[in-house]
């Protein structure tokens, strides 16, 4: 980066001056350089004659009174004598009696004609119009006083054209400085265009109103992740899909978790060979999810993020069940979705498989309630695991997040829809932890980057590699683009690792949010800046007078009134030192698919009715028929 921060404060060498100091300079400067052409303009552009009757040229036209005394100049050949004209002098020197010599003398042609010498008369008085106009005929060719200066004129008020537009805004600066203070120490708050003078960034880039070219960060800090805050509507997506353009000019690879459906629509493209990633979408692909892991300690990985611990106040009940599905998926030979919720109808068949290991007394028979409760706590993704289609239903198509993370062809799209964003939404969790874990273990720079956008990241449930990700993923360079409505959001799903992931992102885009809190933290985050004010004391009475004196102050940069009013699709970006305001233009792309495609639902034999778990549970031993209270569910283990 060009732009390098000097440490500490700006101090004040000097008492701040008042006026338009610049502006006098720049007046002055012009008045200078005018004078000085009009000097060479009279020293080599004029005649002898011309220069020695100047000034009563000026004289007999500003007079006020109607006469003056002047002393002309006369040629003469002994006998008789006239008035001395241009062809009849040129440079040199006469001496004359009465006083210092005049810098002229007879030219040729007069000496020729008989003219000998040239002499000054003794003071006279003449009437001033007449003689000026006598001036302009006969030794001036006409041209009165501003035509004779006029270029040099015309030069220097151009020369202070030419200058005023860099010093007045100065001196209007400073007044400013004056008025509200001056920056000592702190971030900058600057216009788009001054963002990418200091930045000189040559990364990523957002479309402002405010210039032609991109409001650009580093391609260094692209890999350092970025976030983006704003309420529904305030331009927060729009930003993040402009984003999604630049990463589709460069050819490079996104994963996007896309609840409402508006990149998609945009943005996939078959024969990019994109992947739609909803179990109800007919161009889902077939996943199993034993297929992303080799172990059972990469399978607790994968059951980490299908088991969370949301208002579940027992860890016990979270842990078990996940330690319980990573062994059933690290076995061989690798169970389908099918076999697992097959497995799960049956609490015969999870004992079964769970015999003579370490997780059998788990769900032992004599454990009563504790069983119960680990059990239905395993059971709870059997509905999320029956949406996903079948090889079949995929049409052969397969795809798991580790092949991909390989090869990386295409974009990933994390789709759903309002009514089905609920039930959907463990497998995307599940899918963004495995994609973010597999990357994370590639650092092959020959390969493209991956881009991650997660917009309305509230809507998700925790993702335990999340955090993770964004403080390492960096290495790998893989960009993630985080987007919500509040810092509370994140809170809740994070806890305290909250404050952590939020400082991550080295580049940070701002626009409006209404919940005070939230715009209270911006404000916060953008950060305070030290300013020195000239203040200014008035004194009435016998002792009346002006006294000033400095005072330094600490205030935000931006208030969070200021977050809270900002106009849709304006916003502050912050990176580094420097915060740029710009607002940006509204996008509309067009929409080249459909956002969801329904997949055919299953036809089911009547003859072989599905099997579920009521039914099963009726073929159960007694001690099994146990439904588990919210007590059970709490209860401590030892």
């Amino acid at each position: 980066m060009a732009n390098v921060e000097k440490w500490g404060r700006k101090e004040s060498i000097i008492w701040p001056p008042r006026g338009f100091y610049n502006t006098y300079g720049a007046i002055f400067i012009g008045l200078v350089l005018m004078g000085f052409l009009i000097y060479l303009r009279f020293q080599f552009g004029m005649k002898p004659l011309e220069r020695y009757y100047l000034l009563y040229y000026v004289r007999s036209v500003a007079s006020i009174r109607p006469t003056a005394k002047y002393q002309l100049l006369f040629v003469s050949n002994g006998k008789q004598s006239r008035f001395a004209s241009l062809a009849d002098t040129e440079a040199g020197s006469t001496a004359q009696p009465d006083g210092k010599p005049i810098a002229l003398q007879v030219s040729k042609l007069a000496s020729q004609q008989g003219y000998d010498r040239i002499w000054r008369e003794p003071g006279r008085m003449y009437v001033n119009k007449p003689l000026h106009t006598f001036f302009s005929q006969q030794v001036y060719s006409g041209y009165d006083l501003w035509q004779l200066f006029s270029t040099q004129i015309y030069f220097g008020g151009i020369a202070i054209v030419l200058i005023l537009p860099f010093a007045l805004p100065k001196d209007v600066k400073h007044r400013k400085e004056l008025r509200y203070g001056r920056r000592l120490k702190g971030p900058n708050l600057v216009t788009a265009k001054e963002f990418n003078v200091a930045i000189q960034g040559d990364g990523i880039g957002i479309k402002t109103d405010d210039m032609d070219e991109l409001l650009c960060i580093p391609a260094l800090a692209e890999n350092q992740h970025i976030l983006v805050i704003g309420d529904t509507g305030s331009g927060k997506s729009s930003c993040i899909r402009q984003l999604a353009f630049r990463i589709q000019e460069r050819g490079e690879c996104a994963v996007i978790f896309d609840p409402a459906g508006e990149f998609i629509r945009q943005f996939y493209n078959e024969k990019r060979h994109d992947v739609v990633l909803n179990p109800l979408d007919e161009r889902m692909p077939y996943w199993n999810p034993a297929e992303e892991v080799d172990d059972e300690a990469e399978a607790l990985t994968l059951a980490t993020s299908f088991y969370q611990p949301d208002k579940i106040p027992n860890q016990f009940f979270v842990e078990s069940p996940q330690k319980i599905f990573a062994y059933l998926i690290s076995r061989e030979p690798k169970p389908t979705p099918e076999d697992l919720i097959e497995w799960m109808a049956s609490k015969d068949k999870i004992e079964a498989r769970l015999e003579d290991t370490e997780h059998s007394i788990l769900v032992d028979r004599t454990a009563g309630p504790q069983r119960v409760g680990v059990l239905s706590s395993l059971n709870k993704i059997a509905t999320t695991l029956r949406m996903l289609p079948t090889l079949k239903e995929a049409g052969n198509r397969q795809w798991n997040a580790r092949s991909w993370c390989e090869n990386r062809d295409g974009w990933i799209f994390l789709t759903s829809t309002v009514q089905t964003h609920e039930a959907i939404r463990p497998l995307h969790c599940v899918w963004l932890d495995m994609l973010i874990l597999h990357l994370l273990g590639m650092r092959n720079k020959d390969q493209k980057r991956v881009w991650f956008f997660i917009d309305e990241m509230a809507s998700l449930q925790r993702l335990p590699q999340l955090h993770t990700a964004l403080t390492q993923n960096r290495k790998c360079e893989n960009p993630i683009v985080l987007g919500f409505q509040g810092r509370s959001q994140l809170e809740t799903r994070y806890g305290h690792d909250a404050e952590a992931m939020l400082s991550q992102p080295a580049t940070k885009i701002f626009f409006r949010t209404d919940e005070p809190e939230a715009a209270k933290w911006i404000s916060d985050n953008l950060g305070e800046i030290e300013i020195e004010r000239l203040k200014e004391t008035h004194y009435d009475g016998s002792r009346a007078g002006k006294n000033f004196t400095l005072e330094r102050l600490r205030e935000a940069m931006v208030m969070p009134s200021e977050i809270q009013g900002l106009p849709d699709l304006n916003a502050f970006l912050k990176y580094g030192n420097h915060i740029a305001r710009f607002s940006m233009p509204f996008v509309k792309l067009d929409d080249k698919f459909d956002d969801f495609l329904p997949r055919k639902k299953r036809k089911i034999d009547p003859a072989k009715p599905p099997t579920t778990s009521t039914s099963k549970a009726k073929e159960a031993s007694p001690e099994t028929d146990i439904e588990p209270s919210a007590d059970d569910l709490g209860m401590q283990v030892s």
